[in-house]
């Protein structure tokens, strides 16, 4: 079974890749701390939405992320970190608001539902918002990295959503066109087949 999608992570953002075997991820919110080796992804997320949809992208994508650290500073007004624990434990409603955020914008527009609870089924969310002594995190990650097996489902890899219509049978403008077969959605990161536009 395929447990890692091709071209992880699917989606660019603030994060330096360790080793995508490790069972755990770390979101360091709006702290900068020195990444640990040892972890999948190691990252910042300052933002309740488009943070929010990219972690969630990137975890699905490999199934061996079991385990996400939530930890460092929140980020003001936006609450990344609060968000992240709601959309984990709530989901989202037929608007795609974060049920139970009290983030800004907490409104997930690039993802599905689906995607959104597979992350909740495939990841067990270890909340120490506020934490940044590093020495702490690391035990943490050694305590959680090699848990468990790998999500028993293949990467599940998702395309942004557009809420426009868009009527072009192949791409000729807009977001970046890799080739005739693919486009980039720029404001998202995600590469998708055009037929999905």
């Amino acid at each position: 079974m395929k447990v890692i999608a091709d071209n992880w992570p699917v989606v660019k953002g603030d994060y330096i890749v360790g080793n995508p075997e490790a069972r755990v991820a770390v979101v360091t919110l709006a702290s900068h701390l020195e990444a640990y080796p040892e972890v999948a992804l190691w990252g910042s997320s300052k933002t309740e939405n488009l943070g929010v949809e990219k972690i969630i992208v990137n975890t699905i994508s490999n199934s061996n992320i079991r385990y996400i650290l939530v930890c460092g500073a929140e980020s003001r007004g936006h609450l990344a970190g609060h968000s992240l624990l709601a959309i984990h434990a709530n989901g989202i409603d037929e608007r795609g608001r974060i049920v139970g955020s009290e983030g800004a914008i907490p409104f997930i527009e690039n993802i599905s539902a689906e995607a959104v609870e597979r992350f909740q089924q495939q990841v067990v969310l270890i909340d120490r918002i506020g934490l940044t002594d590093q020495e702490e995190i690391r035990k943490i990650v050694d305590d959680y990295k090699n848990r468990e097996e790998a999500y028993p489902e293949e990467p599940l890899v998702v395309c942004s959503l557009k809420k426009r219509q868009v009527s072009l049978v192949a791409p000729v403008s807009g977001d970046v066109i890799i080739s005739g077969e693919f486009v980039m959605d720029a404001k998202a990161g995600i590469i998708c087949p055009a037929e999905s536009l």
